[in-house]
């Protein structure tokens, strides 16, 4: 493997720095206020540049630093061109609610609104097959919908997947449980990511899951 990952955990969520020679990548930068965990990160690995932020989707506990880490990085921003407004009004639509979702949701409107993110204009508008081989880095991208529109996953090398709140890894690996804009939308999302057979798979939330760990849920 050409490439290193680095799993930064913030309060709320897991952001990824993706290493190779030609510097780092960020896949999501946590909540309001984990910019300086992700900066510190960066400074520890040494001269590398960051050379892109990815988001995964724009809800602010994977976007919500993105506009610190910007302004201390110099780092464009790229997110699916569904997700951008979002991004830019600084705004978390969760859609609708299931299980336990539905009893945390007052509280997300909240954390949201004391700890809302600065807003941030997107540099780079994603859409589905996006190559980054521009920015040094051998990954497309995967529009994989439900969660939220412009929700996404990154593949790396063509064996590793970034997929954000697609799938949650507390506990035993299973689809979005608790919040989406779309339902219906999940299990093709699902399918489509499980077709490019990732060796590992990196979620928002929760531990990496291997391929095999993955099948049954299609099942």
């Amino acid at each position: 493997m050409s490439v290193t990952i680095h799993i930064i955990h913030t309060r709320l969520a897991q952001a990824y720095l993706i290493e190779n020679d030609h510097g780092l990548y960020l896949v999501d930068t946590g909540e309001p206020g984990a910019g300086h965990r992700i900066v510190e990160t960066i400074q520890r690995l040494g001269c590398k540049d960051l050379r892109l932020i990815f988001l995964t989707h724009a809800h602010f506990d994977h976007a919500g630093s993105a506009a610190e880490v910007k302004i201390k990085t110099g780092a464009p921003i790229a997110i699916h061109r569904a997700d951008a407004v979002d991004l830019a009004t600084a705004r978390t639509t969760l859609g609708t609610s299931h299980g336990r979702g539905r009893l945390a949701s007052p509280f997300v409107g909240l954390v949201n609104r004391f700890f809302r993110p600065h807003p941030v204009l997107a540099d780079l508008l994603l859409e589905d097959g996006a190559s980054l081989e521009a920015y040094g880095l051998a990954a497309f991208v995967l529009h994989t919908p439900g969660h939220t529109k412009g929700s996404c996953s990154l593949i790396v090398e063509n064996h590793l997947a970034f997929v954000g709140d697609l799938l949650s890894t507390t506990g035993r690996p299973r689809l979005q449980p608790y919040y989406a804009q779309d339902w219906s939308m999940l299990p093709d999302s699902l399918e489509r990511l499980l077709a490019y057979q990732p060796a590992w798979v990196y979620t928002g939330h929760g531990r990496p899951a291997a391929r095999d760990e993955l099948v049954t849920l299609l099942r």
